[in-house]
C-alpha cells in the first residue's frame, strides 16, 4: 500500500535521515586503509544510539549488522566482519538505515580508499551523477518508468550495466513500502508518483554485466563477471514541483 505522509511524519523521517546523513559523513571522515569493516560497523551503531535512534538494518529479517559494507565487486548487502580489511585502492559501498520515533531514514555512498584506480573512479562518480539525472525530473505527476529510465539511459550511455535484480522503495514506518523503485524502465510506464511520497532512489551500477549473483552468506550479492560495482542512495520527499533529498 502506497503510504502519502504527513507534515508530522515528513519532519520524523528529515531527523531519521538527517542522522543518516550524518553517519555516512563520519564513516567518510574515519574510514581508511587498514580498517576493518567491522570497525565501521561499531562506528555507525555507537553515533546512530547517540542520536537517540535505532540502526535499523540491525535485525532487520536477521541481518546481523548495523551498515551493509560492499567491497570492489561486492554490489549490496556485505556482512561487516573483523576479517575483511580495507585496503588501498578498495571502493567501499556502505548503506546504512536508522529508526527515529518509528520512522526510517535510509541512504549509501561509495567511498574510494587511496590510490583508486581511473576505472573504479569514474563508476563511483556516474553512479552517484544517475542518481541526480533522476531526481531532476521528479515532481507530482512523473511515472516511476521515468524515473527508471532517466537513470538507466545516464548509467549505460557510459558503458555500465544497471542492476535489475534489486530495486529502490517506499519508506516510511517500515524501511521497506511500496512502491518499489527500479533503476531502470519505460519513460511514460509506471504508477504516477504523489505529492508527500517518500521513496529511496537507489542506483546500483556495475562497471560490467548487470547481472549479480548471492554469496553463500545469504546476503552478500556481488556482480556476476567480478567487475567493482557502486551504490548511492538517498531518501526523497516528492513535492508539487519537484523533489526534497531527506537524506543530504
Amino acid at each position: 500500500m502506497i503510504t502519502i505522509k504527513t507534515p508530522a511524519e515528513i519532519d520524523l523521517m528529515r531527523k531519521a535521515n538527517q542522522i543518516v546523513r550524518d553517519t555516512l559523513n563520519l564513516i567518510g571522515d574515519s574510514i581508511k586503509e587498514g580498517m576493518t569493516t567491522k570497525q565501521l560497523d561499531r562506528l555507525a551503531y555507537d553515533y546512530i544510539v547517540k542520536c537517540g535512534a535505532k540502526p535499523s538494518f540491525l535485525g532487520y529479517n536477521g541481518f546481523p549488522a548495523s551498515i551493509c559494507t560492499s567491497v570492489n565487486e561486492q554490489v549490496v548487502h556485505g556482512i561487516p566482519s573483523e576479517k575483511v580489511i580495507i585496503k588501498d585502492g578498495d571502493i567501499v559501498s556502505v548503506d546504512c538505515g536508522s529508526i527515529y520515533k518509528g520512522y526510517n531514514g535510509d541512504a549509501a555512498r561509495t567511498y574510494l580508499i587511496g590510490n583508486v584506480g581511473e576505472d573504479a573512479r569514474k563508476l563511483v562518480e556516474i553512479t552517484q551523477q544517475s542518481f541526480f539525472e533522476g531526481v531532476k525530473i521528479l515532481r507530482e505527476g512523473v511515472r516511476l518508468g521515468d524515473l527508471g529510465h532517466a537513470i538507466q539511459s545516464f548509467a549505460e550511455s557510459h558503458g555500465y550495466g544497471v542492476v535489475r535484480a534489486l530495486v529502490g522503495h517506499g519508506i516510511g514506518r517500515d524501511m521497506h513500502e511500496d512502491p518499489e523503485v527500479p533503476n531502470y524502465g519505460r519513460a511514460g510506464h509506471g504508477m504516477r508518483l504523489r505529492k508527500n511520497m517518500t521513496i529511496a532512489i537507489e542506483p546500483m551500477i556495475n562497471m560490467g554485466t548487470h547481472d549479480v549473483y548471492m554469496l553463500d552468506d545469504g546476503w552478500t550479492v556481488v556482480t556476476a563477471d567480478n567487475l567493482p560495482s557502486a551504490h548511492y542512495e538517498n531518501t526523497v520527499l516528492i513535492t508539487e514541483d519537484g523533489a526534497e533529498i531527506l537524506s543530504l
